[in-house]
């Protein structure tokens, strides 16, 4: 890997996302040489990954090069790689590029796609975890929409014109309302000779309510905003199959499409090595104590998505959205500070900032403890709040104007075929959750 040897302790962090990311910029100046490995060399504002797959927003907007991060410290080191196994009794990680031997480990891998074991949904549908998976999904809509202008078949039409997501969490909230604004102001100047009343948006979800983390208030809220864009939500209705034309459910709900989008749940995405006893099976998380010590290992740590801490105030671990793994980053920072100066730990404690989704244009919803809200002001806080978080000045810059020109001119600029979907599934649709 042509990592220089150093007398100074070894921090490996496996994974450049939102726990990753806090860590490292909080050890860039220690008496500590860090290396960071990612399959990719940029971080994801994966928040903002349905604004891509819906053309409101470039990729560019919001991911930030892993590299700019690392290049502020001559001890620091970014390198691409994907990660292998971990050998803990050797304290050496194994990856494509090559070994590394590590003083401390931190696994901040994060979570993939949870299809639940459903074959069908895996090899059929569409999900959204990473930025070329939120292009295929772009290209995918455009190319049936380009495509619904020419068939001569209704049936065909129906199925180009039907869109299908199933789990109404954040993200299938979310994505539903915007491709409900997409037909609601593009389609009726972009494509005149479809009549936006054939394109339907279906959200089904599982329970008995949208946004289940969330309030009863939000929930109720969100539905309406959602049922006034448009939008055909489905509630106690699970997916049982789809293939590639055909959903299928637990009630008598039956739907010919052909964009149908899986958004309905994560799980860990843990590393290959570890003993069994570190890893809670049916998350898929590492179970760590207060300090996010993986259980079992001293030297090795899990932050973020792929950590499971049980407390008395979260006893399923905490949420993996990006608040506790950005919070558990910057913490662990302190902790590896105290271990290297033979220093006492100090235990984590999760700060819940609230949660919030946002439905469309001037419709949000926002949980902040006490305070719950919606409407114009909810998606104000939305659109700060997510401009605040967002990496790097040109990405917040560029995000912010991309969203004034698209609510002044009621248009979604990136609404661009760069790489066809349809015809390339082999190379391009399956770009999968590898860690």
């Amino acid at each position: 890997m042509n990592i220089p040897r150093t007398d100074l302790p070894r921090v490996v962090i496996i994974g450049g996302g939102f726990a990753g990311m806090a860590l490292a910029r909080k050890v860039l100046k220690e008496d500590m040489q860090m290396v960071m490995l990612d399959r990719h060399n940029y971080h994801t504002f994966q928040p903002l990954l349905y604004q891509v797959s819906t053309s409101g927003l470039e990729p560019d907007s919001i991911a930030y090069p892993l590299r700019k991060i690392t290049r502020s410290s001559k001890r620091c080191f970014f390198r691409l790689a994907e990660v292998q196994s971990i050998s803990a009794e050797n304290n050496t990680v194994h990856t494509n590029i090559g070994d590394l031997v590590y003083d401390y480990l931190v696994i901040a891998t994060g979570s993939k796609t949870n299809f639940f074991g459903n074959d069908s949904i895996e090899e059929h549908g569409m999900w959204m975890k990473t930025v070329p998976q939120a292009l295929n999904i772009r290209s995918l809509i455009l190319e049936n929409l380009e495509q619904a202008t020419i068939t001569d078949d209704p049936e065909k039409r129906k199925a180009l014109l039907n869109f299908v997501l199933a789990g109404a969490g954040p993200t299938g909230v979310e994505l539903s309302g915007a491709i409900a604004e997409l037909r609601n102001h593009i389609v009726p100047k972009d494509y005149p000779d479809l009549d936006p009343n054939e394109m339907n948006i279906h959200l089904l979800e599982g329970l008995e309510r949208v946004l289940p983390p969330m309030s009863e208030h939000a929930s109720k809220k969100a539905q309406e905003m959602l049922e006034e864009l448009g939008v055909k939500i489905h509630l106690n209705t699970m997916v049982e199959n789809y293939d590639g034309h055909l959903v299928t459910t637990n009630t008598d709900l039956a739907l010919k499409t052909e964009t149908f989008i899986w958004s309905a749940g994560v799980t860990g995405a843990p590393v290959e090595g570890l003993n069994a006893s570190a890893l809670v099976e049916k998350a898929n998380r590492y179970e760590v104590n207060a300090f996010n010590q993986v259980n079992g290992y001293e030297n090795i740590f899990a932050v973020g998505d792929i950590a499971l801490m049980q407390t008395e105030a979260f006893p399923k671990g905490h949420p993996m959205v990006a608040q506790p793994a950005i919070q558990q980053g910057k913490h662990l920072a302190k902790n590896l500070k105290h271990l290297i100066r033979g220093e006492k730990l100090e235990p984590f404690e999760y700060f819940d900032k609230g949660t919030m989704a946002t439905v469309g244009r001037n419709r949000a919803v926002v949980d902040l403890h006490k305070w719950k809200f919606s409407g114009f002001f909810a998606w104000f806080v939305w659109m700060f709040v997510h401009l605040w978080f967002l990496v790097g000045f040109r990405n917040r810059f560029v995000t912010f104007f991309n969203w004034i020109y698209n609510y002044v001119n009621f248009d979604k600029a990136a609404r661009l075929i760069i790489r066809p979907f349809k015809g390339q599934e082999d190379t391009m649709r399956m770009d999968k959750d590898k860690v």
